[in-house]
């Protein structure tokens, strides 16, 4: 009787094992994101071809591992996978230091480069129909009486986007830990230079520079442009800081503003 329960568990443990590692597989290719429910039972029995004793198991290692989390009245959803890495002491520190400000505009020189470069090479239909929201929200706020909080919320996002359709879930996780510093550097450029008429047309250019050669599965195009126009903007917005660097110095400042609009950000 026993023996027959041991062979009968094997199998269930080996479905359960294939289940977790393909809903992994789903949250790490972005196809499922932090916050979001899994779907139905009936669905992923359906969809994943297993019994609901094993997907149930499987969801019991998700859960184990801290991937998903289940709560009554909401059923299962992705659990948030960086942490509170914005409460740490290294995030404290770069965020408290107003030197650090230009390093930050490096990084995003970077990062952001190379995820808009492979955003041209593989974002698909869908992804380039959620960048162009993002890109027709922000420069649709610019004709409106729009806070600094809320045009830097717009432009993290529009930059959020094309970094998910870049499909690489290392690099959007990386962005991701670093969202409330980056951040910080988006709201300094409007802050700074969307006063400054100059400055706030080269800004707007590049983000429609930026767009066309996304969507025009231009890969050339951002990596040329981005590093330099970028770089060229922060010079006066570090310089603007200096002088007038409250904001910089007691991070909270910005944070509370932006932490109002951060609901609606994707």
């Amino acid at each position: 009787m026993n023996t027959n329960a041991g062979t009968e568990s094997a199998p269930h443990r080996q479905l359960a094992d294939v289940v977790a590692e393909r809903i992994e597989r789903l949250i790490v290719d972005g196809v499922l994101k932090a916050g979001q429910p899994l779907p139905s039972e009936r669905r992923l029995v359906e969809k994943l071809g297993v019994s609901r004793t094993a997907l149930r198991e499987g969801l019991k290692h998700l859960r184990a591992r801290g991937i998903i989390e289940t709560s009554h009245g909401r059923g299962s959803f992705v659990a948030s996978l960086t942490g509170r890495t914005e409460t740490s002491p290294l995030m404290y520190l770069l965020g408290s230091q107003p030197r650090t400000l230009y390093d930050l505009f490096e990084v995003r020189v970077l990062l952001e480069a190379e995820s808009a470069r492979l955003a041209a090479l593989r974002g698909t239909k869908a992804d380039h129909i959620l960048i162009t929201r993002r890109y027709e929200e922000m420069v649709d706020a610019h004709g409106t009486e729009t806070s600094p909080t809320e045009h830097a919320r717009l432009d993290h996002a529009f930059h959020l986007a094309i970094c998910e359709a870049s499909h690489n879930p290392v690099l959007v996780h990386t962005l991701s830990s670093l969202n409330d510093l980056l951040l910080s550097t988006v709201f300094a450029s409007v802050n700074n230079l969307y006063h400054r008429e100059p400055h706030k047309r080269g800004i707007d250019r590049q983000h429609a520079r930026l767009y066309n050669a996304v969507i025009g599965n231009l890969p050339g195009r951002p990596a040329r442009r981005r590093p330099t126009t970028l770089t060229a903007c922060a010079r006066p917005c570090v310089k603007s800081s200096r002088k007038n660097n409250d904001w910089f110095e007691r991070p909270c400042a910005w944070k509370a503003g932006i932490k109002d609009t951060l609901a609606t950000a994707i």
